[in-house]
């Protein structure tokens, strides 16, 4: 078989690959490196007030709350809904509350003047214990102050 070169000294028209791909590999080892960097917070869900202001929601018993009580130059206390419990036990409590709930959804309230710390603690205790999604439930705030 035999090719024809054609003559000799005309343009090419081939694609120079050699910077496309180095390019290509600088941006790839750009987003290996920026992507692991990048903060992770933590996930919160803040109750929503309701639609119509006039009509109540029904209460719901199912609606666990944790409370951070702050006690001026002591550790702070901790209520389950309306039941005090120490630190302690709020793990086997909050475990015997969701070991037969198919929604885990649990809310935590802290004092105005209390750490965050503590709060966050509550956080740990309740993943812990199985729950699925926790919310901070914050102060009310007026309207117009």
């Amino acid at each position: 078989m035999a090719f024809s070169m054609g003559s000799g000294g005309g343009a090419m028209g081939d694609i120079n690959m050699t910077p496309m791909i180095d390019i290509l590999l600088v941006l790839l080892i750009i987003f290996m490196v920026i992507v692991p960097v990048t903060p992770k917070g933590l996930d919160a869900l803040v109750p929503q007030p309701p639609k119509d202001p006039q009509k109540q929601p029904p209460q719901n018993d199912r609606t666990i709350v944790v409370q951070v009580i702050n006690v001026p130059g002591r550790t702070p206390t901790y209520k389950i809904n309306e039941t005090e419990l120490p630190k302690n036990d709020l793990l086997g409590r909050l475990s015997d509350i969701y070991s037969n709930r198919a929604e885990r959804i649990m809310f935590v309230r802290g004092d105005d003047n209390v750490n965050f710390a503590y709060v966050a603690e509550v956080i740990d205790i309740g993943k812990a214990a199985g729950v699925d999604h926790i919310g901070l439930m914050t102060p009310k705030i007026m309207a117009g102050q």
